[in-house]
């Protein structure tokens, strides 16, 4: 399906995570929110009343509406690629939540289900649109920190089982700190360095069962089935290097991420995020704080540059190619950790330039 002017938009999932997306789509003037749907159906109208969406329901339903050009798939990830592919049957655009699938093979069949269609398969995060990961791509382009060299990236919490009141799923096959917080470094990463080329890891698990700290479920102890610490070292096709750590084992929460250069190291804004200033190391006592430009518009801004990128009929940044190229790097980081030896990634992607500082999905640019 491939129409003009601004795209109608469906939403599967009506969660947590959908109010950060309704939020924000039902303010871009480029796509029309029309329908929320979920199996909960009373979930779902709560939702779409809320945000002043005109319908709401089944999938089924949503997939009937002829006037739905895109589909937010916001499910839970062990069915991402099966309700992607039901989209795709629809004969409609689909935007994931990540991670794009759990494992390379399914990931695969989705992508050669949207070429045959025709269809886009993009997929979240696109966290890295933001300001603070775009003004940190324009500056390391242009020089400000001399050749880039490699990048240190650290996520360490404690794990989400203290606040979110159902979090058995974020220690389950296609979680844990690596697919669950991962896509965003790795994402951003590849906008640095390009596409990855081999990986080493150590991996481990602290705990094999953890505690509900909190709602209706709190003092319930569940299953972890994946690991809650991994160490990477990551190798470029372009010979740069990054070590990063994905921890739900650390007492101590931190984030950071550091690109290196010959003239000065860059600290990025926190990737799980859309803006943030940027710090500029030059010395011991020579920093510079520079604040982001650009967008910070939120979850949804992905949506928006599909749905610019079908009309102008050019390839999406937040692409299923590039979804693809990052699940196959963390299942390639597993896979090293439990073989304690390196592991080749076998595919690849293009990366584009950055966005124009001046780039705005709350722009209309779609009449």
């Amino acid at each position: 399906m491939t129409g003009s002017g601004r795209a109608g938009v469906g939403i599967i999932g009506a969660g947590n995570i959908s109010t950060q997306y309704l939020t924000n789509l039902t303010t871009m003037p480029d796509v029309e929110v029309r329908f929320v749907a979920d199996l909960d159906t009373d979930r779902a109208a709560a939702q779409a009343e809320a945000y002043g969406v005109p319908a709401s329901g089944t999938v089924a339903e949503l997939l009937a509406d002829e006037e739905i050009e895109v589909v937010v798939n916001l499910t839970v990830p062990a069915v991402h690629v099966a309700v992607a592919q039901e989209i795709l049957a629809a004969g409609k655009h689909t935007w994931s939540e990540k991670p794009f699938a759990l494992e390379r093979e399914s990931g695969r069949e989705l992508l050669a289900a949207a070429q045959s269609a025709g269809l886009r398969v993009a997929t979240a995060p696109d966290t890295f649109l933001g300001a603070g990961i775009q003004s940190s791509l324009r500056l390391v382009a242009a020089g400000g920190i001399g050749p880039a060299h490699g990048a240190l990236t650290l996520m360490q919490s404690p794990g989400p089982e203290s606040w979110h009141p159902n979090p058995a799923f974020l220690f389950d096959v296609g979680a844990g700190p690596l697919f669950d917080i991962g896509p965003y470094y790795l994402t951003a990463l590849v906008q640095f360095f390009g596409p990855v080329a081999r990986v080493h890891a150590v991996t481990s698990k602290a705990r094999a069962e953890r505690v509900i700290g909190s709602g209706p479920l709190a003092g319930q102890s569940f299953p972890v089935n994946v690991p809650t610490h991994v160490s990477t070292l990551v190798e470029f096709e372009s010979s740069q290097t990054a070590q990063s750590i994905f921890s739900f084992d650390s007492r101590l929460g931190r984030t950071q991420f550091e690109i290196t250069g010959d003239d000065a190291t860059l600290t990025v804004p926190d990737p799980n995020t859309f803006s943030g200033d940027l710090l500029i190391t030059t010395g011991r006592d020579a920093v510079e704080t520079r604040p982001s430009e650009g967008s910070a518009a939120g979850r949804g801004t992905g949506v928006v540059e599909m749905v610019r990128a079908i009309r102008a009929g050019v390839p999406e940044r937040a692409s299923g190619e590039l979804a693809f190229h990052v699940l196959d790097v963390m299942q390639s980081i597993i896979e090293a950790g439990e073989a304690r030896e390196p592991v080749d990634v076998t595919s690849t992607v293009e990366v584009p330039p950055p966005l124009d500082v001046d780039w705005d999905p709350t722009a209309a640019t779609l009449t």
